[in-house]
C-alpha cells in the first residue's frame, strides 16, 4: 500500500516541481538554472520539517510515505540540477556551474537542517 501513497504524492510533486520551475526560471535572465535551485531548496526545507514531524510522532509512516518520499522525492530534482550543471560547463560558464553546486549543496542542507529544528521545536 506505500507504493500507492509513494505514487500519488508524486503525481503531485512532479507538476508541481515542473510548473514552479518554469514561473521562476522566466522572471530571470540569467543561464543560472533559478528554477530548479528553487525547487530543490523548497523541497529540502519541506522533507525536513516532514523528518522533523515525524520523528516527533506527529506523522506517521503512511503521511511519510506520501509527503516526504512520494511529494518532495518527485518535487526535488538530482538529475535536472546534475544535467543543468553540466550544461553550464559544457558552454564554458563554468563559474556558474560551480556556484550552482556549492550554493545547492548549502543551501539544501541549510534548508533541511532548518526544517528540521522548526519541526522539533514544534512538535517535540
Amino acid at each position: 500500500m506505500s507504493w500507492l501513497l509513494v505514487a500519488l504524492g508524486a503525481m503531485v510533486g512532479a507538476p508541481l516541481r515542473y510548473v514552479t520551475d518554469r514561473a521562476v526560471q522566466t522572471r530571470h535572465d540569467s543561464d543560472f538554472p533559478w528554477g530548479t535551485f528553487v525547487v530543490n531548496a523548497s523541497g529540502s526545507l519541506l522533507l525536513g520539517v516532514l523528518t522533523g514531524m515525524a520523528g516527533a510522532g506527529a506523522l506517521g509512516s503512511e503521511g511519510t510515505a506520501l509527503l516526504a518520499t512520494g511529494l518532495c522525492g518527485a518535487l526535488t530534482t538530482y538529475s535536472t540540477f546534475s544535467y543543468e550543471t553540466l550544461r553550464l560547463a559544457e558552454r564554458g560558464q563554468r563559474f556558474l556551474a560551480v556556484a550552482n553546486v556549492a550554493a545547492s549543496v548549502l543551501v539544501g542542507l541549510g534548508a533541511v537542517f532548518l526544517g528540521l529544528t522548526v519541526a522539533r521545536d514544534i512538535f517535540a
